[in-house]
């Protein structure tokens, strides 16, 4: 199992960041780079069905070695990284028993990883932890999916005593930017469930997620001379002030926690004559998630009458939905899960994930799939690190489920 540390340093060697702004699948052609060492390692398995779609899907099977009637089981995780932070010439940093004090990632931007700043730090002291060097971000989200399943996978080929049934693996592109899911062929993945390896600290188990959406709202103003603006002019960034403010405030991201909601403002930008602002709006439960969509529109009707004209105009378009509706049905594979984890020594932590994964769209589209930590912390940014033990026990668990799936009654 302790292979999954070199395997990780390899793969975050390549430069995966996906790019909102392509209208192509994948978004960058460098993630083909990734899964094209991935198709030659699954080779060198002799994994059998492997594909790589031009769309930057890579597939392949783990053949069953017993005569049992198990369900066939999935494991998935994503080859981008997030366009927040850059993935070029990702320089790590390997801290050796950590003595729990702060981290210097570059001296010469005084950038400190600090357990001031992120208390989690100090349960990994003694530990072996792999950082970021202060200048990208380390791309634990998700090459170290990635590598807990190739490491499982390749424990599994090395153990042939070990019996198994059908163990499907794939990788996904664009998962960062939403689209992770848009080209999956879950007809050729042929899986009755599977799992995300797309989690946080160790022990994280989620089976349910927001449901999402994106709003994007226009204003459009009129531009007089202020000179003589007086019954004339309309200030599209006045208005758009207005809007916001007639959100709740304590129903921003960085006032709520657990299972409450959000409207979080991602981008605004403007002019006297027109301005416009992005937004995502989350929620898990699904009632309310539907009641800040119309508290939407009532704001937009009512800032439309009190100004007299049709002057906002709003676009919603939901992302994904709650997975739970998905999982309530086949609560054992959680059951599974969490079972898999005790085995490794590892408390679970079920608890919902605040935002969403591949598995939220797959497991509408027919592949139940919740999600299992991979062992990283502060995914997207340079503060992000990885405790390689986390990874060990993420391969370790994937390897339980895998031994523990009962036989189809």
């Amino acid at each position: 199992m302790k292979s999954v540390k070199y395997k990780f340093l390899k793969y975050i060697g390549f430069d995966t960041k996906s790019d909102p702004e392509s209208n192509t699948t994948p978004s960058t052609v460098k993630q083909f780079e990734l899964a094209k060492e991935l198709k030659r390692e699954m080779e060198n398995l002799g994994l059998k069905n492997i594909k790589l779609t031009d769309k930057c899907y890579l597939y392949a099977t783990l053949p069953a070695n017993t005569q049992k009637e198990l369900p066939v089981i999935g494991f998935i995780a994503h080859l981008d990284t997030a366009p927040d932070t850059s993935g070029t010439n990702v320089n790590p940093k390997i801290i050796e028993n950590y003595d729990g004090k702060d981290i210097i990632l570059n001296e010469k931007e005084n950038i400190i990883l600090s357990p001031g700043d992120f208390k989690e730090l100090k349960k990994y002291k003694g530990q072996t932890i792999i950082t970021t060097d202060g200048t990208t971000l380390l791309g634990a989200d998700d090459k170290a999916g990635i590598a807990e399943i190739m490491t499982a996978i390749e424990y599994l080929v090395n153990n042939p005593e070990i019996k198994h049934g059908t163990v499907k693996i794939a990788f996904t592109p664009d998962e960062e930017i939403g689209r992770g899911a848009d080209f999956f062929d879950v007809d050729f993945f042929n899986a009755d469930f599977a799992f995300t390896i797309d989690g946080g600290e160790i022990g994280e188990l989620e089976f349910e997620n927001f449901n999402a959406a994106s709003l994007n709202v226009t204003v459009k103003g009129r531009n007089v001379h202020p000179g003589t603006a007086k019954n004339q002019m309309i200030n599209s960034i006045n208005i758009a002030h207005e809007f916001h403010s007639m959100l709740p405030n304590i129903m921003r991201p960085e006032h709520t926690e657990n299972y409450e909601g959000f409207y979080h403002i991602m981008n605004i930008s403007g002019t006297v004559d027109q301005t416009k602002m992005s937004y995502i709006i989350r929620n898990h439960d699904k009632n309310k998630f539907e009641n800040m969509k119309k508290h939407v529109e009532t704001i937009t009707d009512l800032l439309n009458k009190s100004h007299g004209k049709n002057i906002i105009t709003i676009e919603i378009k939901d992302s994904y939905y709650n997975m739970r509706e998905k999982i309530e049905p086949v609560m054992h594979i959680v059951e599974t899960a969490k079972k898999a984890m005790e085995d490794a020594g590892i408390k679970p932590e079920i608890k919902p994930i605040r935002g969403g994964t591949d598995g939220s769209r797959l497991s509408y589209m027919g592949l139940p799939c919740p999600n299992i930590f991979t062992g990283g912390h502060n995914f997207h940014g340079i503060y992000e690190y990885i405790p390689v033990n986390s990874m060990i026990k993420a391969a370790e668990v994937i390897v339980n489920i895998i031994k523990s799936i009962p036989e189809k009654q």
